[in-house]
């Protein structure tokens, strides 16, 4: 098994930036696919970004493609999401997730971390 913790989210200007960080326990980070998903008050979960377990290959949704960059470093265990150009639809709980198939990064994937809070100002 695997616990991610996200941590880094708060309150942002509009056009601001914001980098979310995952911590993933475990020896075997390296050997998952990790991305995020964000919940916006009143709507479903939503799939923004995942990235392969070399980093070669990264994957966004519409919504946040040019604005935001997943990447990992797996000397440190870590993910992390690189927020630009904030808005206020970006405003959710963001969810670090973890799977060893990549078929499930965009529908729902293994594992889950808590969430953290980021909120844009309008």
């Amino acid at each position: 098994q695997v616990q991610l913790v996200e941590s880094g989210g708060r309150l942002v200007q509009t056009g601001g930036s914001l980098r979310l960080s995952c911590a993933a326990s475990g020896r075997t980070f390296s050997s998952y696919v990790m991305g995020w998903f964000r919940q916006a008050p009143g709507k479903e979960r939503e799939f923004v970004a995942y990235l392969t377990w070399n980093g070669g290959l990264r994957n966004y949704a519409d919504s946040v493609k040019g604005r935001f960059t997943i990447s990992r470093d797996n000397t440190k265990n870590t993910a992390y999401l690189q927020m630009n150009s904030l808005k206020p639809e970006d405003t959710a709980v963001y969810y670090c997730t973890a799977s060893t198939d990549i078929a499930t990064m965009r529908v729902w994937p293994t594992y889950w971390g808590q969430g953290t809070q980021v909120t844009v100002s309008s």
